[in-house]
């Protein structure tokens, strides 16, 4: 299945509060890509939950995964902001695989922020280590205007979101990797990012599908 295929699925998802709809049986190729099993609409673990943190001299790093697996755990204002950004920027993601010859980009929200004037980072630097492999993005779409000249002011920050090949699993221990620093406090992350999955089956059994929250406005 295409990558813009599966990115509007994923926006069809957001309209419903729930899952994707199908018009009929799943074809053998749909059913291999569509792994998701947690429903949209019941979580509630905020954006700053699942966000993998750390600093070097010169620059803040955050790390989201955007695999909908995960996303989902997060409150429905939360997961809907999140997938209609990557919803609007779905043909820059789907040529960006198309280039780097990935049908099945695993998507990850990469943030740098300037701890000290004219901080200088390199994109290409930063590596996720997973099952003993080590992933480096294959491209990149970047948010923001600041992100091309790869240096930025204190408190500036340049967003993009990375294309890594498909392997990467957030349901086991991943290492951040950036420059000679890293974290492992995805496995840390795990241990609420299980909990919360197994509290979101729970309600989505015991009640209907909420309807979307209204934007919240409060810190993440």
């Amino acid at each position: 299945m295409p990558v813009r295929e599966l990115v509007a699925l994923l926006a069809a998802a957001v309209a419903c509060g729930g899952a994707p709809p199908q018009a009929g049986a799943p074809t053998p190729e749909a059913a291999a890509q569509d792994t998701t099993t947690i429903p949209a609409g019941y979580g509630t673990l905020r954006r700053d939950d699942i966000v993998v943190q750390f600093n070097t001299a010169q620059l803040q790093i955050q790390i989201l995964p955007l695999h909908d697996d995960v996303i989902r755990l997060l409150r429905p204002d939360a997961y809907q902001a999140l997938s209609g950004m990557i919803q609007s920027k779905a043909d820059a993601i789907a040529a960006a695989a198309a280039r780097a010859g990935v049908s099945r980009p695993t998507l990850v929200l990469v943030t740098y922020r300037g701890l000290v004037p004219q901080a200088r980072f390199s994109p290409e630097e930063l590596t996720i280590g997973s099952r003993g492999q080590l992933f480096r993005a294959v491209d990149v779409v970047p948010l923001s205007t600041a992100w091309d000249t790869y240096q930025l002011e204190a408190r500036e920050q340049a967003q993009a979101i990375y294309l890594f090949p498909d392997g990467i699993s957030f349901r086991e221990r991943l290492v951040m990797s950036y420059e000679g620093r890293s974290s492992d406090s995805w496995s840390r992350t795990l241990s609420a990012v299980e909990r919360e999955r197994a509290a979101v089956l729970v309600r989505a059994r015991a009640s209907p599908a909420p309807a979307p929250a209204a934007p919240d406005s409060s810190p993440r």
